[in-house]
């Protein structure tokens, strides 16, 4: 096996956008998390926050958007952005590898310890990963609306469907079962379809971060980081800290210039 794929590099910029519509119930404390991450090139990049068409202030920095004390209304938020060329190379540092290779509220590892052992015994490195990414895109059925916003690993494995939150869940918690760091990633995922926000993994070897995502819905490769993090409670889109807010209507896109790449999953990929 190659040490990376390069079926994955891609030309031209990649542009997302994101439109949500909420109406606050009651005055809320929001929390935001569809803004592409801080170490990609961005141009044309614009968030704005309006309530009842007027635009209100927000607190953010590289992973999330706090929006405080909203009254009662139509929120509605939208942002673009257009990604310049590739971001740094994510490497691990001893304090992520040990943060990411504990069990977390969603992703069980040590409930999953006896069955990824015997399951994947004899794996290791690239092989684990393409085992692990293989194994949950066999065994479990996407299915849209399948899973609740509690359901964890465990309650994938034994419900056998999900949706891509709970692909990411399970895969993570398999592989820090097996001694490898893993965290999940929001992203923007181009040529995904039905469009909306997506959820994979990142698996750490040799201190680089590969993609793992057994769902296949888009290609590795073209993926935007918006946000990183242990489980899902780490990187939801939204958040509603107090009050009470309605969704009401979201709509997500994200194009790459030129023809989308090809993926192979048993090849490494980085996320660009």
């Amino acid at each position: 096996m190659s040490d990376e794929s390069q079926m994955g590099h891609r030309s031209g910029n990649r542009v997302v956008t994101a439109h949500l519509e909420m109406f606050v119930v009651d005055e809320a404390d929001v929390v935001l998390s569809i803004t592409a991450a801080g170490d990609y090139q961005r141009v044309d990049e614009e968030l704005l926050v309006t309530v009842e068409g007027r635009e209100v202030g927000f607190t953010q920095d590289d992973q999330l958007c706090f929006v405080k004390n909203v009254r009662r209304g139509l929120l509605v938020v939208d942002y673009q952005a257009t990604i310049v060329g590739d971001a740094p190379e994510a490497t691990a540092t001893d304090l992520e590898i040990f943060r990411y290779i504990r069990p977390s509220r969603y992703c069980e590892s040590d409930r999953l310890g006896p069955l990824a052992r015997a399951e994947f015994a004899g794996l290791a490195g690239a092989d684990l990963l393409a085992g692990v990414s293989s194994w949950v895109g066999t065994n479990i059925a996407y299915v849209t609306g399948s899973s609740r916003p509690i359901d964890g690993a465990v309650a994938t494995l034994l419900g056998r469907e999900g949706v891509c939150r709970d692909f990411a869940h399970l895969t993570a918690a398999l592989l820090r079962a097996n001694n490898v760091a893993a965290r999940v990633v929001s992203v923007y995922a181009p040529g995904l379809y039905p469009m909306d926000f997506h959820v994979v993994t990142e698996a750490c070897i040799d201190g680089i971060w590969y993609v793992v995502d057994p769902t296949c819905l888009a290609p590795r490769s073209s993926l935007v980081r918006i946000a990183t993090g242990s489980d899902a409670s780490d990187i939801a889109f939204l958040t509603t800290l107090r009050g009470v807010v309605e969704l009401n209507y979201m709509s997500v896109t994200a194009t790459t210039a030129g023809s989308l790449p090809t993926d192979e999953i048993t090849e490494l990929v980085r996320l660009r």
